[in-house]
């Protein structure tokens, strides 16, 4: 679970950044983004809800409606999303906030496709670098400098 200073709880918070943020739809997600320059919104004397007491930490919230499909379903794919959103958090700027949006077609998706529709638009959002994430990076399953398998049991 994202600690709570990570989440878009009040739905004033989602209505911003759906309504002035930018946004890159994926065939299984849309992801809207808003990013606040903390320098500017340590300036500004509004109480806007997007800007908390401290700016500096990126915040996301989920929508997954009943389009998606069942309880069951909406729930796997939150819990999938939110994993994937809280490896990536700390590469986002500050200030940042997120609204990721599951489509209908991310019921029947793995979390590898969800990871890749997840990092394309925040590419594209100029939110994440060209390089992977520290948690996606693929695990070896024996040392560079073993023998190789023969396919032997023993």
């Amino acid at each position: 679970m994202l600690p709570a200073a990570a989440r878009l709880r009040r739905s004033e918070d989602f209505r911003v950044v759906l309504r002035r943020g930018s946004r890159a739809g994926r065939r299984r997600l849309v992801v809207h983004a808003l990013t606040t320059d903390p320098s500017e919104a340590a300036d500004t004397a509004q109480s806007s809800t997007v800007q908390s007491t401290t700016v500096s930490a990126a915040r996301a919230g989920f929508v997954v409606s009943k389009a998606v499909g069942n309880s069951v379903v909406r729930h796997r794919v939150s819990r999938r999303l939110r994993h994937l959103v809280s490896a990536r958090l700390g590469t986002l700027p500050a200030g940042t906030a997120l609204v990721v949006r599951a489509l209908p077609p991310s019921s029947t998706a793995s979390s590898a496709e969800l990871g890749s529709d997840l990092d394309a638009a925040l590419r594209r959002l100029g939110l994440l670098s060209s390089r992977r994430p520290a948690g996606d990076v693929p695990r070896q399953t024996r040392p560079a400098d073993a023998a190789p398998d023969n396919g032997s049991a023993v």
